[in-house]
């Protein structure tokens, strides 16, 4: 990581959200695994298929970012610890990498009374990208929003929201990106010329951790075997940041999207039956998602499924948040542009592809067989 002092062949890691869980978490597991403290658990691009395809090494991965919160790394990961999303001790044994980190991670925004423009917040954050691409002398980095949720804009809104804002500096700083969030991005209208003409490739939108995960396994069991879904609700119980985040409904409703559209992709209807969210602050870095699926067999016999998910959002994010740095980053040096549909498999709402998950499973494989046959 950023203590070696030879900076060839490094990628830089541009977190959107810097500060939070999921960074904290990304950051710090990139140095246990480096370590040899811990294993890659839940990465897919350290297993067997993906040798050979050129990632950039997890050693080689150097961390910053924008984030408007002002807790440093160090202290995040001793927060997270607490909270039994880190291992005991961990924060301490990787110290420096966390420090490191935080010393590259810059003031982001808006702020309340900021009085810059659109284009002057996009110039701004898009200095700090180049500017860590400078210093630390990495050959290529790739921008991760990893950030809160936010609601989606009004039609009739003249500003680009947070999340479009970082995105634009992306392209300015000439980055690849990666939308984890179900914010907007890269997917405004008023961005569509400078995606095109960036020529640069990029995924998202909503990383798939949990509840959608197991929705996107179950829905192609139902249609495979020809069983009619008449309803599908759920229940999302969490707290941290993502549970006061939630706790809008805007923004609950942006998150809710990917979940029903991943049912609807694979079904082919909208089922009955809604999701909900429901902040509960006790329950901390730790979430409860639960199912209730009522569907008819042969003969109109009625029928139910109920399924219990339970699990840390940040240590199921995290491993995939640095695949796809990864994975993206070489797509960048690979010469690919555009979207990047193969790595719809991380993703509630992908820039097109299948919406199976196995089919979509195929489809990362396949990229990363291209990835090998690329110089």
């Amino acid at each position: 990581m950023t203590t070696n002092d030879s900076t060839a062949g490094r990628t830089g890691v541009w977190f959107v959200g810097a500060r939070g869980s999921v960074a904290t978490t990304a950051v710090a597991g990139c140095a246990a695994v480096v370590a040899g403290l811990h294993p890659a658990t839940g990465m897919v691009a350290e297993t067997p298929p993906f040798a050979g395809s050129g990632l950039p090494a997890l050693s080689s991965l150097v961390f910053g970012g924008h984030d408007t919160a002002s807790c440093p790394l160090p202290k995040r990961a001793e927060a997270l610890t607490a909270a039994g999303v880190l291992p005991h001790g961990l924060p301490n044994t990787i110290a420096a990498e966390l420090e490191a980190a935080d010393a590259e991670i810059r003031l982001g925004g808006p702020m309340p009374g900021d009085t810059r423009d659109d284009d002057e917040l996009i110039a701004a954050f898009a200095d700090d990208i180049t500017a860590f691409v400078r210093r630390t002398g990495v050959a290529r980095a790739v921008v991760v929003n990893v950030s809160s949720t936010e609601p989606e804009p009004a039609a009739d809104d003249p500003r680009l929201p947070a999340s479009s804002l970082y995105a634009a500096a992306a392209l300015k700083a000439g980055c690849s990106y990666v939308n984890f969030t179900p914010s907007t991005g890269l997917r405004s209208e008023a961005l569509a010329d400078a995606v095109e003409a960036s020529g640069l490739p990029h995924a998202g939108r909503d990383g798939k951790t949990g509840q959608t995960l197991l929705r996107s396994v179950l829905a192609p069991m139902f249609v495979q075997r020809a069983l009619d879904v008449r309803a599908w609700s759920g229940t999302n119980l969490l707290g941290g940041g993502d549970g006061a985040a939630l706790a809008d409904p805007a923004a609950a409703a942006a998150k809710n999207a990917g979940k029903e559209r991943v049912l609807a992709d694979t079904l082919g209807i909208a089922p009955e039956g809604e999701v909900h969210i429901d902040d509960v602050p006790a329950l901390g870095e730790w979430k409860t998602a639960w199912d209730h699926i009522a569907f008819d067999g042969f003969l109109g016999s009625r029928m139910i499924l109920q399924t219990i998910w339970q699990g840390c959002d940040s240590a199921l994010a995290a491993p995939l948040v640095l695949d796809l740095a990864r994975l993206v980053a070489r797509a960048h040096e690979a010469g690919l542009s555009g979207p990047l549909p193969e790595l719809g498999f991380y993703f509630k709402d992908p820039d097109g592809g299948p919406a199976a998950l196995a089919e979509q499973f195929d489809a990362l494989l396949s990229f990363a067989e291209r990835l090998k046959e690329s110089k």
